[in-house]
């Protein structure tokens, strides 16, 4: 077997039954493989190569660029900063890890602990992604914004129990419905309220939260390959699309964050 030549891969119904999870992804699955046989399908074709490499390169750029452009030195609550990083890189790295060894041979009790670590990272996302936004929002108001953070800290502890203890997709985006409902409260809470902030971060959140969405329910009706099984087996299927969406999400929080962080900078609370 050649050094990038992988081996023979499976059709849908030679895969094992924890696999089978898109019954109109036909072909491409890697057989059973060991750690480092699972390191390798970094270099041949199969259909889970998009999904690795569509959050494995967002992850190095993330982790490289973003902090260059985090203004570090200018905002007086630097875990701000801290935990926006940090949000913009979890969701990549569970995803990552998730593809690429899922295939492992320990089966569907290490396939269960791939997917929970998944699912943990999109939950920090969207718990430590937040935090900013509440803590700006409710800047002229410190103690109900220390009991929003609380408040929403545990809510996002029961979101992370329900998200990687569920069994299907539907109910992994249920688990997320709470945390963007306290979000959108928030924004809310901007337009109408005395709620504080950048006004253009405001459609910037507002983007972020619906590519998540539309992420989401791409993966859940299972389009575009539904429509043509077999065709994307490879690239373009619903999870390479969602995995694409999520990534754009992200960006549009990290914009959103730093009209934040800008903004803040030169906003007084007006005195009572």
């Amino acid at each position: 077997m050649g050094a990038c030549r992988g081996p023979r891969l499976l059709d849908f119904s030679r895969t094992p039954q924890h696999l089978q999870f898109n019954k109109y992804v036909l072909t491409g699955y890697r057989p059973v493989s060991s750690a480092r046989d699972c390191l390798r399908s970094l270099f041949y074709m199969h259909n889970e190569l998009g999904n690795i490499y569509t959050h494995g390169i967002p992850f190095f750029l993330f982790l490289v660029l973003l902090p260059l452009s985090i203004p570090w030195a200018e905002v007086e609550s630097v875990w701000i900063c801290v935990v926006h990083y940090l949000a913009c890189l979890s969701p990549t790295v569970g995803s990552v890890l998730y593809h690429l060894f899922m295939n492992h041979a320990g089966g569907e009790g290490v396939y269960d602990n791939l997917l929970s670590l998944d699912m943990f990272g999109v939950c920090l996302v969207n718990t430590l992604g937040a935090l900013p936004i509440i803590h700006i929002t409710l800047l002229c108001y410190p103690a109900v914004r220390q009991l929003a953070l609380l408040l929403y800290v545990l809510l996002s502890a029961y979101g992370i129990y329900c998200a990687t203890t569920a069994r299907t997709n539907v109910l992994r985006l249920r688990a997320f419905v709470w945390q963007a409902a306290f979000r959108f409260s928030l924004f809310l809470f901007r337009m109408f309220g005395s709620g504080v902030g950048s006004p253009q971060s405001l459609r910037l959140f507002f983007t972020m939260d619906a590519l998540a969405v539309l992420g989401g329910v791409v993966n859940i009706v299972q389009v575009p390959e539904r429509l043509c099984p077999g065709l994307f087996d490879n690239w373009g299927n619903s999870h390479q699309i969602m995995h694409v969406m999520v990534i754009c999400s992200i960006v549009y929080l990290h914009w959103g964050t730093l009209e934040d962080l800008a903004w803040i900078r030169s906003f007084q609370c007006p005195l009572e």
